[in-house]
């Protein structure tokens, strides 16, 4: 999935591990957009065509996710990061900009799910990107097998799913580093800190403002939030990293009481949704 996964399991019985990490390479097959024979990656091809239980389930949770944020979250975006020049697994950015563009790419096309037939279809001339949500529910996936066994933590790329103790989470956060308790629940961070490259000496980053089609501007550097799952954390941390500026951030982070370490352009530090 384009990163590096972390299980941890208190436990006398360490077998369930080995699965879970078959499990994640069968998940890759399934939901990566990096490789040409994944199912994602024929149904963006086609435009439409059945597909399997799991990849059905995140769609139709990214779909959700782009109603409740208001259009923020969006899993259309493929080809605009494709655009900004994120055309292969992260690792293989050079910095050379090669096959990006600087026209914006359109976002926000249609897509139709029939759960009873397990049938996808794609408005023409869009293709779907699912890369934090999918990462977050294979973590949660994975923390569900886990924690049957005992006291577990699941970090897929910093998007961490856990239960069964109170886990202390690192939030990096202007080179010093803030401690979440985690008991039950997920953690996820948006930004545009890690996954960037230069484009004819511009930056760009992987997280496109559906509005404009190209990387997101604006004062926000990550967003981490918590929420009930790691899904549920990377559709929240995304939308508030897109809210356009710290200020309606945190006063969305505020009103919806999600607790959130957020970090801006300057360096400055700030929490919400209950956080101290």
């Amino acid at each position: 999935m384009g990163t590096e996964v972390e299980l941890l399991l208190e436990a006398e019985d360490s077998s369930l591990l080995a699965d879970v990490e078959a499990e994640f390479g069968r998940l890759e097959t399934v939901l990566s957009r990096f490789r040409s024979d994944s199912e994602l990656s024929q149904l963006n091809e086609a435009g439409a065509g059945h597909v399997g239980p799991e990849l059905l389930e995140v769609i139709e949770l990214a779909i959700e996710a782009r109603a409740a944020s208001g259009g923020r979250f969006d899993p259309t975006v493929h080809d605009a990061v494709v655009a900004a020049g994120y055309d292969r697994s992260f690792e293989l950015l050079d910095n050379d900009g090669a096959g990006a563009s600087s026209v914006p790419v359109r976002v926000g096309g249609a897509v139709a799910i029939d759960r009873t037939a397990g049938h996808v279809a794609l408005e023409p001339g869009y293709r779907l990107d699912l890369g934090g949500i999918a990462k977050g529910w294979a973590a949660d996936r994975a923390l569900a097998v886990l924690a049957a066994a005992g006291p577990a933590l699941v970090n897929a790329g910093g998007d961490v799913a856990a239960a069964g103790r109170v886990w202390p989470i690192a939030v990096e956060a202007a080179g010093e580093e803030i401690t979440l308790g985690l008991e039950e629940g997920g953690v996820a961070t948006s930004g545009r800190d890690r996954r960037n490259w230069l484009c004819e000496g511009e930056p760009r980053h992987h997280l496109i403002d559906p509005v404009t089609g190209s990387p997101a501007d604006g004062d926000v550097l990550t967003v981490t939030v918590a929420a009930g799952s790691a899904a549920e954390a990377e559709v929240l941390a995304t939308t508030l990293f897109l809210a356009g500026d710290s200020r309606r951030a945190l006063d969305e982070a505020d009103l919806a009481a999600i607790p959130t370490v957020l970090v801006t352009s300057a360096g400055e530090v700030l929490l919400a949704g209950g956080l101290e």
